[in-house]
C-alpha cells in the first residue's frame, strides 16, 4: 500500500554522516555503492533527502554541487545522483525533490546535469534542454604500441606547488571557480598528473580515483587530442584495473582512439542545461568531468 502523502515527505539537508545511506540506495536501485564517490560530493557539495516512512534509510536523495559563488550566487550548480528507492518508485519523489532543488534552493541559478534516457523526460519537463553528451567507456587499456607523441609536451606527477596553476587553468577551462573541488583531488584520487609545454607551461592536467573494481580517469583537460592521449597513457599505467571514463561526443578522434585500445561504450547520457545555452567555458579542452554528478 502506497504510505499516505508520500510526496509530503520532509526535505532535509545531508551531511556525511548519511553517506551509508547514500550508498545503500545506489546499491536498491542496481547502481554500485560508489562510496568514495559520495564522500566527496556531500564534502563538497551538498545533499538532500527524504528519509524513508518505513525507517529503512532514505527514500529518495541528490547531492549539488556548487561553483564560482558570487554575491548574488553561484555562478553554475550541477545536480546528480537523483535516486529513489526502487520501493517507492513511480510515485512522484524524483520529481518532489527536483522541484525543491530548482525552484526553491537553486531559483534563478544556472543548472546543469547529465541525464540517462530514463531520467531525461521528467527534466525537460522542469525546463532543462539537452546541450550536449558524453559516452562512457569502460574496459581494460592496451598500450598503444606507437605511443601518442605530443609536440614538445611532458607528463608528470603533480606536486604541492602546481595545484595553483592547476586552478588557474582549470578555472579557464571550465569557465567557473571549482577550487572547493579541485583542491580535493590530491587526497581523492590515487594519481594526480600535469602536463607542460616545452617553456614549462601547465596545458593540461587528469586524474585516476577508485570507483569499486574499477578507475575512473576524470578530470581531463588537455590543449589538444595528443595530450588528452599522453595524459591517459601515463594514468592507465598506474593501475591494473579496468578503466571508466565519460567523453564529451564531440571529440570524436579521442574516442576513437580510446576504443583501439580496449575500452567499449556502456552508455550515452545527454548533458542537460536549464538558464544557460550550454556549459561554460573551452569544451576544446574539456575531454571528461571529474565525475557525471558534478558537471
Amino acid at each position: 500500500m502506497t504510505p499516505p502523502h508520500l510526496t509530503d515527505l520532509p526535505i532535509r539537508a545531508l551531511t556525511v554522516d548519511d553517506l551509508r545511506h547514500c550508498a545503500d540506495l545506489s546499491e536498491d536501485r542496481g547502481w554500485p555503492r560508489e562510496d568514495h564517490k559520495w564522500g566527496l560530493l556531500l564534502a563538497a557539495g551538498h545533499g538532500y533527502g527524504m528519509d524513508a516512512p518505513d525507517g529503512q534509510g532514505l527514500a529518495a536523495a541528490c547531492v549539488v554541487t556548487s561553483y564560482g559563488h558570487t554575491h548574488a550566487g553561484p555562478e553554475l550548480a550541477a545536480i546528480g545522483m537523483v535516486l529513489v528507492a526502487e520501493r517507492y518508485a513511480r510515485q512522484g519523489l524524483g520529481r518532489r525533490l527536483m522541484i525543491h532543488v530548482c525552484d526553491d534552493v537553486l531559483r534563478g541559478v544556472p543548472l546543469t546535469l547529465h541525464a540517462t534516457p530514463y531520467g531525461r523526460p521528467l527534466y525537460e519537463e522542469l525546463g532543462f534542454a539537452t546541450t550536449g553528451r558524453a559516452e562512457m567507456l569502460m574496459g581494460a587499456f592496451r598500450p598503444d604500441p606507437a605511443p601518442p607523441q605530443p609536440d614538445a609536451v611532458s607528463v608528470r606527477p603533480a606536486a604541492g606547488e602546481d595545484i595553483p596553476r592547476i586552478l588557474r587553468l582549470d578555472t579557464e577551462v571550465f569557465g567557473t571557480d571549482r577550487t572547493h573541488m579541485i583542491t580535493r583531488l590530491p587526497a581523492f584520487a590515487d594519481r594526480l598528473l600535469v602536463a607542460e609545454d616545452h617553456v614549462g607551461e601547465l596545458v593540461g592536467y587528469a586524474a585516476v580515483w577508485p570507483n569499486m573494481g574499477t578507475h575512473v580517469i576524470g578530470p581531463l583537460i588537455a590543449r589538444d587530442t595528443a595530450g588528452a592521449q599522453a595524459l591517459v597513457t601515463a594514468l592507465a599505467a598506474t593501475t591494473d584495473r579496468p578503466l571508466r571514463t565519460d567523453i564529451d561526443v564531440r571529440h570524436e578522434e579521442l574516442l576513437g582512439w580510446l576504443k583501439d585500445r580496449g575500452l567499449e561504450s556502456v552508455a550515452f547520457n545527454a548533458v542537460m542545461t536549464r538558464d544557460i545555452p550550454g556549459l561554460p567555458g573551452d569544451w576544446t579542452r574539456r575531454w571528461a568531468p571529474l565525475t557525471v554528478a558534478a558537471g
